[in-house]
Formats: C-alpha cells, sequence, structure tokens
C-alpha cells in the first residue's frame, strides 16, 4: 500500500518543520509518481495556496483549495487511478462563507459522482474495532427524526449495507441489527407507535428479500458485547444511537466510510480541532485507521473483482 496527500507541498514542509518532524516532502505532479517514492518521502499532489494560513487559522482564500482537493481526489478514483480515497475534516462553516452548497463531504462526493453518471446511495457507517453502525437519519434536530423515517428508507439503506459489506469486507451473508426508536422499541406500542408502523414493516420486507435482519431491537441493549457478538452491523435510527455506542468504545479508532458509491471512501470519525494545529498534540489514530480501512476495503474489491 502506498498513498499519497493532496495539499499544498510548501505549507507542509512548514508545518512538519514548525513540529520538528524530520519528514522529506515530495510535490508530484499525477497520482502514478507516488508509488516510486513512498517509503522514503511523503509525496504530496501539489495544490499551491495563494495565501498560507497560520496553524489553526480559518481564511477564505483556502476554500477554494479544499473543494479543489476533494474535487481532484474524486476525480482520480472515478477515473481508476488510486483505489480509495481518505477525506480529512473539514471546516464547513468556512466553506459555507464562501458558498459552498453541499452539507458536508459526503454529500459534495455523491453530487460529483452523479454529475458524472454514476448512480449513488450514500450510507454513513462509522467503524472501530468490534463495532459497525449505520445512523438511517443524520445531521436533524432529534424532534425531526420520526418524520423523516420510513420503510422505504430502512429498506433502501438496508439493502446498501448489506451490499457492501459484501463487496467491501467479504461477508457473505450479513447478519444486521435495526434498532427501534424509542425507548425499550416502542414497549408493543406503549411507548410509541414507529416500531409498529414504520420499522417492523421494514423489517418484514426485508426479510421476505432474503435478508438476515433482525429487530427493531431495544437500542438500549444491543450493544453490549454479547449482543454485538451475534450482528455484523447494527443499523440505527439516529445520530447519537449509532455514534454514542463507536466512539464509546473506539473513540480514537473510528472511521467514517460511506457505503453506496462507486468508489472506496472512508473517513477520520472526529472534526478538524483548529486549536490544536501546528501543536503536534492532535491523536493521529483515526486517521491512520481511516488509511487502514480504505486500503483493506480496495484490497478485498480488487481481489474479487471478475
Amino acid at each position: 500500500m502506498c498513498f499519497f496527500v493532496i495539499a499544498d507541498a510548501e505549507l507542509l514542509r512548514d508545518r512538519a518543520e514548525l513540529m520538528g518532524l524530520a519528514i522529506d516532502i515530495v510535490p508530484i505532479k499525477a497520482a502514478a509518481e507516488a508509488a516510486s517514492l513512498f517509503g522514503r518521502a511523503l509525496p504530496v499532489l501539489d495544490l499551491p495556496l495563494s495565501r498560507k494560513p497560520r496553524p489553526g487559522e480559518i481564511i477564505a482564500e483556502t476554500s477554494s483549495a479544499v473543494i479543489g482537493s476533494i474535487e481532484r481526489a474524486d476525480a482520480l478514483a472515478l477515473n481508476g487511478e488510486v483505489s480509495a480515497i481518505v477525506t480529512n475534516p473539514i471546516h464547513k462553516k468556512a466553506l459555507y462563507g464562501q458558498g459552498f452548497k453541499h452539507a458536508g463531504h459526503t454529500d459534495f462526493i455523491a453530487w460529483l459522482i452523479q454529475a458524472r453518471g454514476f448512480a449513488v446511495e450514500p450510507v454513513m457507517m462509522l467503524a472501530a474495532p468490534g463495532i459497525r453502525t449505520v445512523p438511517l437519519t443524520v445531521h436533524i434536530p432529534l424532534r425531526q427524526v420520526a418524520q423523516a423515517l420510513s420503510i422505504d428508507k430502512i429498506v433502501t439503506q438496508t439493502r446498501v449495507v448489506n451490499h457492501d459489506l459484501r463487496r467491501y469486507f467479504g461477508i457473505a451473508a450479513p447478519r444486521i441489527a435495526i434498532t427501534g426508536l424509542n425507548p425499550h422499541a416502542g414497549e408493543g406500542g406503549a411507548l410509541g407507535e414507529e416500531e409498529q408502523s414504520v420499522i417492523g414493516p421494514a423489517v418484514e420486507k426485508l426479510k421476505s428479500e432474503g435478508l438476515d435482519v433482525e429487530g427493531p431491537l431495544p437500542a438500549d441493549s444491543v450493544f453490549h458485547a454479547e449482543a454485538r457478538s451475534r450482528f455484523d452491523i447494527v443499523v440505527c435510527m439516529f445520530h447519537d444511537q449509532a455514534l454514542i455506542p463507536v466512539k464509546t468504545l473506539g473513540f480514537h479508532e473510528g472511521v467514517n466510510a460511506t457505503l453506496g458509491l462507486p468508489l472506496v471512501r472512508t473517513s477520520p470519525d472526529h472534526g478538524t480541532a483548529l486549536s490544536l494545529a501546528g501543536s503536534g498534540a492532535a491523536n493521529p489514530t483515526s486517521l491512520i485507521s481511516a488509511i487502514k480501512l480504505a486500503a483493506q476495503m480496495a484490497k478485498h474489491v480488487q481481489q474479487t473483482r471478475p
């Protein structure tokens, strides 16, 4: 495995010097050049900035470079020049101030792929050692979750999960848990009716298609060690239901992988941590885990390709 960075090479040299890191940073013009350098230097596909920020500084001039690096990585993957992409955290507010129209990385990447004529059904998967989860609804207020759920949404995203656990992880018959929305999975309707009107019917439809699914299960008891051993993944109804167990069990190892795309994409499961920029104190474990998971997923695709 080898990788390269899409960034301003001079800026990376400055940051490495600031932190006392003896890293040979070598600019490249094409992805194919990386393999011959990797191991003795960090290859950087050079995208020079018009103005270089100080560590932790947010300036408008970097927004186009951030967007451009995502566009370049996406194109390289779709053209088959790289096997996977790993996206680092972006400061969304800074991009919004410059006219960025997408909720974040995933929406932007999906839009770019669709513009190339590919069908996509992006699904967020969180992974840490011993656990994988999917939040069906993501960045919306909790009060809107029940209205955002539907039989079709649960069925569509769970199909993607089932397909991509086979495609990327070699799990021949994925075992999928589906949580309820309400406490105790609704307690037979006493604590909410979504389990009976939406989640239960979706589970039955998926079972009728031959998927190995179980639910709706109480979210407060599906994540202990014995329960987790019965499933390859847990499909959850909302953001915190999925992210709290992953971050509790593997905060620094957590990785965000986007399923349902025609390319492999992972990302660290944390934000920009601007207060730590340039200090050398940031924990790199999640990024390292994201790179390793991307390599694992890409390798499996290559090994199983006809």
